[in-house]
């Protein structure tokens, strides 16, 4: 996969199908929108995404705003679903007063060559967010591309949005959270040495630390599943500061892996949330640390 990053100095020769949106999270609503693009391949149409750095929240509130996808786990699910090239165009404040209709004629058709749009309903783009469906539709005919226009997905009644997605993630409801992407909610990273606590009580675990933009779920211990060069392990992961350690640990994604006695240290893995077990908890000694974990095993494997 191509990726176009940090310019707004690009040129694609070929003819594109382009999926416009924000896609934090890639939800099923997200997947609907590429879809589309990705049936374009066949006429021999080439797969973009368009979306924006930083995210429009971001710059509009000045704020980092916690992610469902850091940037390195969504360009890898780009690229797993067969996209070819990903366009992370730079939001400033000069590129956000783009004219809608300058972006376009001028970024989308010509720069971009696009003759296949997908967007959402609520699609909106370039100066003040002018830019919609109508507009996206106005233009189709003169500009010679295809528009797809994708209504939003719903499950139980209610919108797939990415917010609902953040709020049953804040909420530890990880099954929900599966039905409303269409996979498991996941915490990547370089494996990295930690105190080698675990391995003192006989529980040896690998450690990863999520970026500080990271969502995480509420600190807790999680039944899991964790992906090292193309194997998958059931596992028990613990999310948190690990207080009965120190009150000053920083944040880490803690995983016990069944099964698994290799060296991981210096690997690139995945770690899928699957079921919540128990909050974080802080213990009286190392001994009923011990205890509980041993339980915690239990629990997490017939979760």
């Amino acid at each position: 996969m191509e990726i176009i990053s940090g310019t707004t100095e690009f040129h694609i020769d070929n003819k594109t199908a382009v999926a416009i949106g924000k896609f934090d999270g890639i939800h099923l609503g997200h997947k609907k929108l590429l879809d589309q693009i990705l049936l374009q391949k066949k006429d021999g149409l080439k797969s973009v995404i368009f979306t924006f750095d930083p995210s429009p929240e971001e710059f509009f509130t000045g704020k980092e705003i916690p992610q469902l996808f850091t940037r390195i786990e969504k360009r890898e699910a780009f690229e797993e679903m067969g996209i070819d090239i990903l366009l992370e165009f730079p939001l400033t404040a000069a590129t956000a007063a783009t004219d809608p209709e300058d972006f376009v004629r001028r970024i989308l058709v010509g720069q971009l060559g696009a003759d296949f749009i997908a967007a959402g309903t609520d699609v909106s783009f370039g100066d003040k967010g002018r830019g919609d469906q109508h507009l996206l539709r106005s233009l189709s005919k003169e500009l010679g591309y295809e528009l797809a226009l994708i209504d939003k997905v719903r499950i139980d009644g209610e919108e797939v949005s990415s917010t609902r997605v953040r709020n049953r993630v804040a909420d530890g409801d990880m099954p929900m959270v599966k039905r409303l992407l269409g996979y498991n909610y996941s915490v990547s990273g370089t494996v990295q040495h930690g105190r080698h606590i675990g391995h003192t009580i006989g529980v040896p675990t690998v450690n990863i630390i999520p970026p500080s933009n990271k969502l995480l779920p509420p600190y807790g211990v999680y039944s899991s599943k964790v992906y090292i060069d193309d194997k998958v392990f059931d596992g028990m992961t613990n999310i948190g500061r690990k207080p009965t350690i120190s009150e000053k640990e920083q944040v880490g994604v803690e995983t016990y892996i069944y099964d698994f006695d290799s060296d991981a240290y210096g690997k690139f893995i995945k770690v899928e949330l699957l079921k919540f077990v128990r909050p974080e908890m802080k213990f009286d000694s190392i001994d009923a640390l011990k205890a509980q974990i041993k339980s915690d095993l239990v629990s997490a494997r017939e979760s």
